[in-house]
């Protein structure tokens, strides 16, 4: 790859032009129009106005804006509306942004998203900034968004061990659980919380938990090491939870079967169960081409 002489995504110039027409022009406006105001106010030429990129043949003005405007959404300084309107959120309103921290905006970003990714920082590795770049003058912003945001699961993997524990209480008291409590992490004894289910107005069910996050197969003896504290310790619990971002062996989900009392929640399921309440994602609409339905226009 060849490198530039500076590792600098032209779109970040852009970041604060955008906030400037947005508030000019009342708080929002459609991106045609932010486009025209930038225009006027800079002094672009129409040259530049009507210059593509070589390899995508997309107006690179309208990809850098469109680029910029994502990483202010990201920053929570636009809206996300995906309805065709751009709009300022309060933080946008009350934000002023020159060349120096919009670039801060972009390194942190490309550092969030990677690092969730890769697990290494990137804050200063030129490469994978330059990596970032070339792409993004070659995609749109919705095009592009596959490859740098995270899934849930990565996300849940890069949590810290007590950060997880939290979450996964969060996540049970969003299907009903009560009274839960996080183990001390030097007291735990092998449970990381309890936790109790009212089935219902006469009847409460209890349950310890244990949450682990791996990016791998669980090691079957970690569940059978978490059965047997479970019948061992001196609360007297009705289920056990072993919550993991990871994936269980064909030994555990067969201990699983024998065994009423255990209850194993694999990554995927995790990730199901986020979803099912909506907690810490958000709901997308896809459309996708009926092919059916263009089938009878083919050959005409």
């Amino acid at each position: 790859m060849a490198k530039r002489k500076n590792t600098q995504a032209e779109f970040i110039k852009w970041m604060g032009p955008i906030l400037d027409a947005l508030r000019d022009m009342g708080g929002s406006a459609k991106p045609r129009e932010i486009t025209q105001w930038i225009g006027d106010k800079m002094n672009i030429t129409q040259s530049l106005l009507i210059e593509r990129y070589q390899k995508s043949g997309e107006l690179k003005i309208q990809n850098q804006i469109a680029w910029a405007r994502q990483y202010l959404v990201w920053e929570e300084m636009l809206e996300s509306s995906k309805h065709g309107t751009w709009t300022l959120t309060q933080k946008g309103w009350n934000t002023y942004l020159n060349p120096e921290k919009s670039r801060e905006i972009f390194i942190k970003w490309v550092g969030i998203f990677r690092n969730l990714r890769e697990k290494k920082l990137v804050e200063k590795n030129d490469e994978i900034l330059e990596e970032v770049i070339i792409e993004q003058e070659q995609s749109k912003p919705e095009l592009l968004q596959v490859n740098l945001q995270p899934t849930l699961l990565e996300i849940l993997q890069t949590i810290s061990p007590t950060g997880f524990e939290f979450i996964c209480a969060r996540l049970l008291r969003e299907y009903d659980f009560e009274d839960i409590e996080i183990s001390p992490r030097s007291h735990d004894g092998g449970i990381d919380g309890y936790a109790t289910l009212k089935l219902n107005p006469f009847v409460n069910m209890s349950v310890y938990f244990q949450c682990k996050r791996y990016q791998g197969t669980v090691p079957t003896e970690k569940v059978q090491a978490f059965i047997g504290v479970m019948e061992t310790n001196k609360k007297s619990v009705e289920k056990g939870l072993f919550i993991t971002t990871g994936t269980f062996a064909k030994n555990a989900w067969e201990i699983e079967k024998a065994n009423n009392k255990l209850e194993l929640i694999d990554g995927e399921k995790l990730v199901d169960m986020f979803e099912k309440v909506e907690l810490g994602v958000k709901q997308k609409i896809i459309f996708e081409p009926d092919l059916s339905f263009f089938e009878q226009y083919r050959n005409k």
